[in-house]
């Protein structure tokens, strides 16, 4: 049973997540925290960060870690096919009618109006990942026991380090893992 509901909650994420892998995390959220409650929250987060840093699609790497963590290697199999099925089916399809009818102002017209909804799910996955790092307890609760002002200065040195000094996005995730490191073993 298990096994079934990961193949179809990830089918559905992957039916329904248009504009890659940061706008699938809300609905990969939804799924496996809101409706079957398989990760805690702050698993989910741990999530974000492994699947942004393992090489592959996002949505694929969550769906294989979410699958490993409910049931094993087989339920990460089961969970991964779940995902990348729609997309092939998805491909197939419209590559065949693209090719026929690429031309027709109707299929440029829905292509575009895609684009905004991407932005928005990119952006809510973004402002979820921010509140999730900056307050302990998961919503924006402005008291000083719930802010976490160490991950609001790595984000800080992260962007400035990005954009200003111009380094390598994975030396600055390494670095700000590093950070995290040195300061668990000096103060906790």
């Amino acid at each position: 049973m298990i096994y079934l509901q990961l193949f179809l909650s990830f089918l559905q994420i992957g039916a329904f997540s248009f504009g890659g892998g940061y706008a699938a995390m809300p609905l990969i959220q939804e799924q496996v925290i809101t409706l079957h409650n398989w990760l805690t929250f702050d698993t989910f987060a741990n999530l974000v960060t492994i699947a942004e840093m393992t090489p592959g699609p996002i949505a694929v790497n969550a769906a294989t870690f979410v699958g490993t963590q409910v049931a094993g290697p087989l339920g990460a199999i089961v969970a991964t096919i779940g995902c990348i099925l729609p997309s092939c089916i998805f491909v197939t399809l419209l590559a065949f009618i693209y090719g026929k009818y690429k031309k027709m102002a109707l299929l440029q017209g829905t292509l575009g109006s895609l684009r905004p909804a991407v932005v928005s799910m990119i952006a809510k996955a973004g402002l979820t990942i921010i509140i999730s790092a900056f307050f302990l307890s998961g919503t924006i609760t402005l008291t000083i026991s719930n802010i976490s002002f160490r991950m609001i200065a790595y984000f800080v040195v992260a962007i400035f380090l990005l954009r200003k000094v111009k380094l390598n996005p994975i030396l600055v995730m390494l670095l700000c893992g590093a950070a995290e490191v040195v300061f668990t073993l000096i103060f906790l």
